[in-house]
């Protein structure tokens, strides 16, 4: 017998044990940092379906968001008659397909492996780098805009990354700390560097509709184990701190959004637009994004100055700026102190000011989802009172 599931862009036929195991998995991967969560149209299973086999799904179940080992990842499934030999096969075929996260833990000559569950984003979604369809892009917007977006990446105010202003909207007389300052985030990488495309343009280039702002798509990084997961998978080309600095000078010409890893010691840097990034396409559908970006930083318009030649608005990637009787004005509850629109203010009638209480990130990208779990934990013990 088999059961047929209905979604909004197309009907798929399932057997009733494999679509049991893609709902299993969807409530397993939804216990993560960030999480899963379903849907009414269950375009979320749909999802799965493009990222696991069932036998893969039924695999993931066992796995942990933290890392475990091999060893211990055996221990749950023995009894099943397969072997640790095919176990690592099966698991190494999986961390290359995109879809769960690997490492390697060496001491001396003895080296032990560790694996763990990968979330959607970040984690999934963007290892489809080159491995992308029609098929799945659609499937994933749909899930973003259904549900993912609202309930979930912005449940607990707390971003995956922060948005740092560019070199040449700050004045030089302005205070800005280390997590705050491009240079310096690329000079104490303290590891491997990274470049790879963006798959949010990728994406989009596929469906037909390239990026406005920049023809370039190598223009998102990765830094350290990340780094090497991305080289690993051949889908990222190791490059210099000077080749780093020279393609981030290139997106800040461009207008880009500058967007490392919400942390003090990020493991990325994404280089964002208002016409393909799916975390500024998505925020943009809200009344008032800026709450859901950890920022320090927002623009101001001197009126006195200001010649309302409309540049900084057709720069700004979040649409928070409109020009009225012949100056701009900046929406704050919109703005999200990138800087783009400084450096090519006509009349330097614009500026970057820090925010009065400033936003101090997590140390390490550990503890930022560490505190995201700790806050949804609070909201839900606050959901049942």
């Amino acid at each position: 017998m088999s059961l047929t599931f209905k979604f909004n862009i197309i009907n798929i036929d399932y057997g009733r044990k494999n679509l049991d195991v893609y709902r299993e998995l969807q409530k397993h991967l939804n216990k993560m940092p960030i999480g899963f969560p379903a849907t009414e149209s269950g375009i979320e299973l749909r999802v799965l379906t493009h990222l696991f086999t069932p036998e893969q799904a039924q695999l993931a179940i066992k796995l942990s968001y933290r890392p475990e080992s091999l060893k211990r990842i055996y221990g749950k499934i023995k009894k099943s008659g397969i072997s640790i030999e095919l176990l690592e096969e099966k698991l190494d075929e999986m961390y290359k397909k995109g879809v769960i996260n690997f490492g390697i833990n060496k001491e001396g000559d003895k080296e032990e492996r560790f694996y763990a569950n990968a979330q959607l984003v970040i984690g999934m979604f963007e290892f489809q780098l080159n491995h992308l369809t029609k098929e799945f892009i659609n499937d994933v917007e749909q899930y973003f805009e259904e549900s993912f977006w609202e309930n979930e990446f912005n449940k607990t105010k707390i971003p995956q990354l922060r948005t740092i202003p560019i070199e040449q909207a700050i004045e030089h007389e302005q205070s800005v700390a280390t997590y705050d300052d491009l240079r310096s985030i690329i000079e104490n990488v303290g590891g491997t560097i990274a470049v790879q495309d963006c798959i949010c343009r990728q994406a989009k280039d596929l469906l037909g509709e390239p990026c406005n702002k920049i023809k370039r798509r190598d223009v998102c990084f990765s830094f350290r184990r990340g780094a090497e997961a991305y080289l690993d998978k051949g889908l990222a080309r190791e490059i210099s701190k000077e080749e780093a600095l020279e393609i981030l000078e290139e997106v800040e010409q461009a207008g880009l959004v500058i967007q490392p890893g919400n942390s003090q010691r990020p493991m990325c840097i994404c280089c964002c637009c208002g016409c393909c990034c799916e975390v500024l396409t998505n925020q943009k559908r809200f009344a008032e994004p800026a709450q859901f970006f950890a920022t320090n930083f927002y623009a101001e318009v001197d009126p006195d100055l200001c010649v309302g030649c409309g540049t900084c608005e057709e720069r700004c990637n979040m649409d928070a700026i409109h020009v009225e009787d012949n100056i701009s004005y900046v929406d704050k509850t919109k703005c999200i102190g990138c800087g783009v629109c400084v450096p090519t203010c006509t009349a330097a009638a614009i500026k970057l000011h820090k925010k009065e209480e400033e936003i101090v990130p997590p140390k390490y990208t550990a503890a930022t989802y560490m505190a995201i779990m700790d806050k949804k934990a609070e909201l839900a013990r606050a959901e049942k009172l």
